[in-house]
């Protein structure tokens, strides 16, 4: 009797320690989630600063190409102010408007040949391509997340801590087509 007794006492002392063992996993991968996340914002917050330097900046020489800056300062309002699933949208509205401040440098050598210009387009280029790197670094950690989750038997007792999915950051449709490229 005393040796079922012991037995009963080991499977739960096992089985603590691997719900315990399970919640820090859980936890660290959380984090690891929440971090991937605040590193997009930073990046982020750089963008949003450079946006309007790059706007005065084009000003200067496209005077009357206010309906395409207007809107380049309505999608930075937009994703400044964006929170949960619509930050990714909003984010990636953004981008394409800030493409269209591109297009107009093709438009106006003087703007083209301007250094102001010319640094800040190389920032934000930068900056972009940092964004796309936070944003495959957080889809990782979201990816690790959700498996851990997902999978059997840690689906019941992440269930049961109320520990849920979190959504990838994915692109628009418009950026999965293909680039047209006119020499």
């Amino acid at each position: 009797m005393h040796t079922f007794i012991y037995i009963i006492i080991a499977i739960l002392v096992v089985l603590i320690l691997w719900i315990i063992a399970l919640y820090n996993g859980l936890i660290r991968l959380k984090n690891r989630v929440d971090e991937a996340w605040s590193d997009i914002d930073v990046q982020l917050k750089r963008r949003y600063d450079l946006i309007p330097n790059l706007i005065e900046t084009v000003k200067g020489y496209a005077q009357h190409e206010k309906e395409t800056l207007d809107s380049v300062i309505k999608a930075r309002n937009s994703a400044m102010n964006a929170q949960g699933a619509g930050k990714a949208e909003a984010e990636n509205a953004l981008s394409e408007t800030l493409k269209s401040i591109f297009a107009l440098s093709e438009n106006y050598p003087d703007l083209k040949a301007n250094q102001n210009f010319l640094q800040l387009q190389d920032e934000l280029s930068d900056t972009e391509n940092k964004i796309q790197a936070a944003r495959r670094f957080y889809n990782t950690n979201v990816r690790d997340f959700n498996t851990k989750i997902q999978v059997f038997p840690n689906n019941i007792i992440a269930g049961k801590l109320k520990f849920t999915s979190r959504d990838f950051f994915e692109a628009e449709e418009t950026e999965k087509e293909n680039v047209q490229v006119k020499f």
